[in-house]
């Protein structure tokens, strides 16, 4: 549910493909830039000298934003690499550890945004052990001294204590501070940037573990009227402090984005909306009364009424269904609408989808059932983005959507974009038929929770609807696989997934084989995420063509041995190789590898790598 995480697009640190580049470009590249650059090593000499060039450039470079451009222009010639550095004002770093603070630091100078990301994306499954690192303090601490100007601070799976919050406060313009599934600090911390990071414009807290430290963080925001745009607290589990809320909401009249915690009830939502019908985001908290109901409740459905620019709506932490034909005045207005915590029925649902017309961002839990999804494809032609999460995800349980919701969906909502399915069972005809419906398909993810499920009508593998998924869906850059798989399905992939980024393999293949062809035949692979898969040092070996072009590799409970690792640490020297004990405990020093993080990094090993890991 993190992926908004690869939304963001703010420019790479790095070369083409991702890959980390901070060193100047070869004689070669230079040659190739001297006509421009003025550099005279060609037979075309610039009559203008090298500064006035690179003014030029830099000026052009300004009007440059996407970061894979930006890497390719850093590698022409050492003329374009300096006016590339001096220019980039935002920084996107896929892996804390890839490179050193310093380094980017002493590289790019003018930074004003930052985007980090630290632990890979399992560790949101409970599958890396606590305490594994991606501190932030030692980022922070860099950037205070050499990033004053810094406005924007993006930090993903990071670990981030109170102090390095405080630390915030050294940068004189901070605006933005955003924390996905970031874990490590408190209420202390939330205090201490509300009260000294004073121009603070968006405080966006998603999915991050925050530690209660009965502090009323809320009522540490300045007195007098405030910049804010953005407050996000939705994941925040303690109580706050709703006067103090309710105040800030008041002399903020900026507000755009609200999404409250589940300690507010939908009597406090009316009077914040009451205070803020300028919002154009709206997160409901519990969206249930309070233990003590009035007798005479307000007019919820005309607090939504007043808030004509709202356009998208999440929460309902702990829905009450009789409460939502309050928000029926503003269904016809949004674009994104969130029910991934509703515990709702198809015919709740019904009620509220069929006003949806303009949905285009839809997460809602299975417990709508194939008739629910049957009503938001009659309704919501425009969708994009469909996610449907599970209400029971144990492998028993019975799931109460299935390859009828997913073949309305296709039939029914030809633009989507990108789909996260959830489901007990499924068919190959039901995939097949979303890859005919929906070409334009970026983002696939079929989660079939039974392990390796064939499908559940001829009872073959699932090979031929991946198959056609990959082979129809042309512009697909995201793979999810799950179900019966042998290595026919990653033929197809390696065949025809040729723009594939990110692939995950859960409980799936039946030799080295399959992951051979993935490896061989997908050049834009950035980030491959294995679990529970019969692949060996064979099928691991065969990548060494591509590794140094991935952001990392993620392998856990499959068949890797620590030779077969080791042969790949000694082959590539900058490819950082760690061998991680899953139970947190010190290390095995067996042959089996438990989990086995790849990726690549040009300051070597880590220096803070916990007992239960070793790097080879």
């Amino acid at each position: 549910m993190s992926e908004d995480e690869e939304r963001a697009s703010p420019s790479d640190l790095g070369a083409s493909s991702g890959a980390i580049e901070t060193q100047s470009p070869s004689s070669s590249s230079k040659s190739r830039g001297c006509a421009v650059a003025g550099g005279g090593c060609g037979e075309y000499a610039s009559p203008f000298p090298d500064q006035v060039l690179e003014n030029v450039l830099e000026n052009v470079l300004l009007f440059l934003t996407s970061r894979r451009d930006r890497n390719s222009v850093s590698l022409v010639c050492k003329s374009w690499y300096r006016a590339e550095a001096l220019t980039r004002s935002e920084l996107f770093i896929g892996n804390c550890y890839a490179v050193s603070p310093r380094r980017v630091t002493e590289r790019f100078r003018r930074v004003r945004a930052v985007t980090l990301k630290g632990k890979p994306r399992f560790a949101d499954f409970n599958l890396m052990p606590p305490n594994w690192g991606a501190h932030f303090r030692p980022w922070v601490t860099v950037m205070a001294q050499s990033y004053r100007a810094l406005e924007k601070l993006c930090l993903k799976r990071m670990s981030v204590r109170d102090e390095d919050l405080a630390l915030l406060a050294h940068f004189p313009f901070f605006k933005d501070l955003v924390l996905v599934c970031c874990d490590g600090f408190g209420t202390n911390g939330l205090a201490v940037v509300a009260s000294k990071c004073r121009k603070l414009r968006a405080l966006i807290l998603i999915e991050a573990e925050v530690v209660d430290d009965e502090v009323d963080w809320i009522s540490c925001f300045p007195e007098g009227e405030t910049d804010l745009e953005s407050l996000i607290f939705d994941c925040v589990e303690c109580p706050i402090n709703f006067e103090a809320l309710e105040q800030l909401v008041a002399r903020s009249p900026s507000l755009k984005k609200l999404r409250t915690n589940r300690h507010v009830n939908i009597g406090q939502l009316y009077r914040l909306m009451i205070r803020a019908p300028q919002l154009t985001h709206l997160g409901t908290g519990s969206f249930s009364p309070s233990e003590i109901v009035a007798d005479q409740e307000p007019d919820y459905r005309s607090a939504f009424d007043a808030c004509k620019s709202l356009v998208c709506l999440s929460g309902f932490k702990e829905i009450i269904p009789d409460y939502l034909p309050a928000i029926y005045p503003v269904c016809a207005n949004l674009t994104s609408l969130n029910f991934s915590y509703a515990n709702i029925s198809a015919e709740q649902l019904i009620s509220v989808i069929c006003h949806c017309h303009k949905l285009q961002n839809f997460w809602v839990l299975d417990s709508v059932c194939d008739e629910g999804l049957q009503a938001v494809a009659a309704t919501c032609k425009d969708l994009r983005e469909l996610r449907v999460f599970p209400i029971d995800a144990r492998e028993e349980s019975d799931g109460p959507v299935s390859e009828v919701g997913l073949l309305a969906i296709s039939e029914g909502c030809r633009k989507l974009q990108s789909i996260l399915y959830f489901c007990q069972r499924m068919t190959n005809a039901a995939v097949i038929a979303m890859s005919e419906n929906c070409p334009d398909l970026l983002v696939f993810r079929l989660c079939i929770m039974g392990r390796r499920q064939p499908d559940h009508v001829t009872r073959e593998p699932m090979d031929e609807g991946f198959g056609a998924i990959v082979k129809n869906c042309k512009k697909l850059t995201r793979l999810a696989i799950s179900g019966l798989l042998t290595d026919r399905a990653f033929n197809y992939i390696g065949h025809y997934g040729k723009l594939v980024r990110t692939l995950s393999v859960a409980f799936a293949g039946d030799s080295d084989t399959g992951l051979k062809y993935v490896l061989e035949g997908c050049p834009r692979l950035q980030k491959l995420e294995i679990r529970d898969s019969p692949f060996g040092d064979s099928a691991l070996s065969s990548g060494f063509h591509h590794y140094y072009n991935m952001r990392f590799l993620w392998m856990s409970s499959c068949k890797l041995t620590r030779r077969g690792c080791k042969q790949i640490a000694q082959q590539m020297p900058n490819l950082v190789v760690e061998v991680i004990n899953g139970d947190g405990e010190e290390e095995v020093k067996d042959d089996f590898v438990d989990i086995l993080y790849m990726y690549r990094s040009l300051e070597g090993p880590r220096a803070d790598s916990p007992r239960f890991v070793s790097i080879l």
